[in-house]
């Protein structure tokens, strides 16, 4: 075992109900599943009952990191596995700023909280205490933004601080609301806001200092070299340059570009809104997340004239990326830059998951235009390009005036089956699916993927390689196979916790030495294995949770509209997902029975 995991194996208990915390050396847990997703599901398992109310005080919001941490570049991330309120199984997000250094270097590697307050509060983590303030002068405020300047001014000091915190759509218990981390990174997908907002947490902060050795310095700067040399190469040049906002011209030319709630897979104003022109005309800065020399983030500069001060103006930074564009442009039909990008900032403003919005506005919208709901259900004219009002609709699904936001702060899926419309209600699971339409393997793995999520397999990816060698189609059951082995090897990944953007850098061979470096004694193959059982213990808990993803519905509108493979057959994604069905439950079987595969140990 490697003297590494006592680095890790702090973790750090928060008990909201009694103003408590607590810490445990959970070594155990993480030499056998080394951190990240692989230690956060496990906790998950040990701390929430399996008919939990995702909005009650059983659920808990767990965050981990991994051995990776704060030693090698791209190790930058933070997982959290919690309760979902959208679909009320298990769930997973992800986010980059400081939040995994300032966790590293407060000494913990993971953090639970549990419980809930009965007034809304802030808590103050640092590598000897937890502190707990009222927050009732925060709750309300609008901006996450502002939330997160008003904390900084008030903890001066020096270290690693990540403020991680709640805007107006997670204590109104928005089903997709968000937690931001800093000020333009998020745990996005799954309401994590939500579960922060029932628990009355507005913002959760880690302060860190705590420094720690490395097992073997010579042999860790020789590795750390060789990978940061390519995570300045090509695998990562176009998060970079463009981010992935340069995906919008590839997916229109492709047909692949959801648009106007994927009534076709190509827009028209597509060039207005690319990852080229808001290079050209919008782009300010770029920023990097803790330990990443890519600096992935691009912020568009808005500016706008003060109302009564001529010649007077205040700029306003926006981030953007291929989902923001996708779910609040083509997908709303808006093809105005500056309206896009202030739909965006009204969108991070008030913390909902921008896919999530996107699609529900695109459902409201739709179902507008076919009569189906009113003027008076809407209480402005919700019409594709219109950005002004979707910027109205936006903080009615939040403030909630009436039934039909109540309801559409519930997620699309609950909205169409109250008014109708389900064969436009585009959700896997309950969850409002990313903006790629590229053919039947990734609609596939929106529905066998645990968070339903692009990131979760990359199936995306073998679409269009299909489409650029002509291949055929695999059959069900190899594809499948395909999905589940990229998905268990991303497990991986998460487990150390690298970002995915990172994933053509550390392939098996860097991970090896990597993990070698810090004195884990593992191969490649053993890390296959492990990745399959993480893999595995994740969908078998959502699967015990009551999860029957033969019974998922397949969005009609996602059959209909052709992609560059042709339609995709709703035959085919029920084969797949039988297979998926067959492997998970025979897993979950044995963990019911005491008896689940032998861990893996470094």
């Amino acid at each position: 075992m490697s003297s590494w995991v006592k680095t890790l194996s702090r973790v750090l208990y928060i008990d909201l109900s009694r103003k408590q915390f607590w810490v445990e050396d959970r070594e155990d847990l993480f030499s056998k599943w080394l951190g990240g997703t692989g230690v956060a599901i496990q906790l998950y398992k040990e701390e929430v009952p399996r008919r939990a109310d995702p909005l009650g005080p059983e659920n808990v919001a767990v965050f981990a990191i991994g051995p990776l941490t704060g030693v090698f570049p791209m190790a930058s991330k933070v997982v959290s596995i919690f309760k979902s309120p959208l679909n009320g199984y298990v769930a997973e997000s992800h986010a980059g700023g400081r939040a995994a250094t300032a966790i590293r270097y407060a000494g913990y590697g993971a953090i639970v909280v549990k419980g809930s307050s009965d007034i809304p509060i802030y808590a103050i983590v640092d590598e000897e205490k937890v502190r707990f303030r009222d927050a009732g002068a925060l709750w309300g405020m609008r901006s996450s933004e502002t939330v997160g300047r008003v904390l900084r001014e008030a903890l001066p000091g020096a270290g690693f601080r990540t403020i991680m915190r709640i805007g107006r759509a997670g204590e109104r218990l928005v089903r997709y609301s968000n937690l931001a981390v800093e000020t333009y990174r998020h745990f996005g997908r799954m309401g994590l806001g939500a579960v922060f907002g029932s628990k009355k947490l507005k913002a959760l902060i880690v302060m860190g200092r705590r420094g720690f050795k490395l097992p073997d310095p010579k042999t860790y700067r020789e590795v750390y070299k060789e990978i940061f040399e390519l995570t300045k190469g090509p695998a990562t040049r176009k998060y970079h340059d463009l981010g992935t906002a340069a995906n919008i011209m590839v997916l229109d030319k492709l047909g692949a570009l959801p648009t106007r709630n994927l009534s076709s897979g190509r827009f028209e104003g597509a060039r207005e809104i690319s990852g080229e022109k808001l290079a050209e005309e919008n782009l300010s800065r770029r920023l990097a997340c803790t330990a990443c020399p890519v600096a992935c983030i691009h912020l568009a500069a808005i500016r706008e004239e003060y109302e009564d001060e001529k010649y007077f103006y205040k700029i306003e930074f926006v981030p953007y990326d291929h989902e923001p564009i996708y779910a609040l442009g083509c997908n709303l039909g808006i093809s105005d830059r500056y309206g896009l990008l202030k739909l965006i900032k009204v969108v991070e403003d008030e913390g909902v998951d921008s896919i999530s919005t996107g699609v529900v506005l695109a459902w409201a919208t739709e179902a507008l235009e076919r009569g189906i709901i009113t003027l008076k259900d809407t209480l402005v004219e919700l019409r594709w390009g219109n950005w002004r009002n979707y910027v109205k609709a936006v903080s009615y699904i939040v403030l909630q005036p009436n039934d039909f936001y109540r309801t559409l702060a519930l997620g699309v899926e609950e909205a169409a089956a109250k008014y109708g419309g389900l064969d436009f209600a585009l959700a896997y699971n309950r969850v409002e699916p990313a903006g790629y339409h590229t053919g039947p393997l990734y609609h596939s793995s929106l529905a066998i993927g645990f968070r339903h999520s692009h990131l979760d397999g990359g199936a995306y990816s073998m679409d269009q390689n299909l489409v650029a060698s002509g291949g055929p189609t695999p059959s069900p059951e190899e594809a499948a196979k395909m999905i589940i082995e990229e998905e268990s090897w991303r497990q991986i990944l998460n487990s150390m916790v690298i970002c995915l953007f990172a994933r053509g850098v550390y392939g098996r061979s860097a991970v090896e030495k990597a993990l070698r470096s810090l004195g884990y004694s593992i191969d490649a193959s053993k890390l296959v294995e492990l990745g399959k059982q993480i893999y595995l213990e994740k969908h078998a808990v959502k699967i015990l949770e009551g999860f029957e993803p033969e019974k998922m519905r397949i969005p009609r509108r996602a059959l209909e509209t052709p992609t560059p493979l042709g339609n995709v057959s709703e035959e085919y994604v029920r084969k797949i997902v039988e297979h998926y069905a067959k492997l998970v439950k025979e897993y979950a079987k044995k963990i019911e029975s005491g008896n689940p595969e032998k861990c893996v140990s470094c």
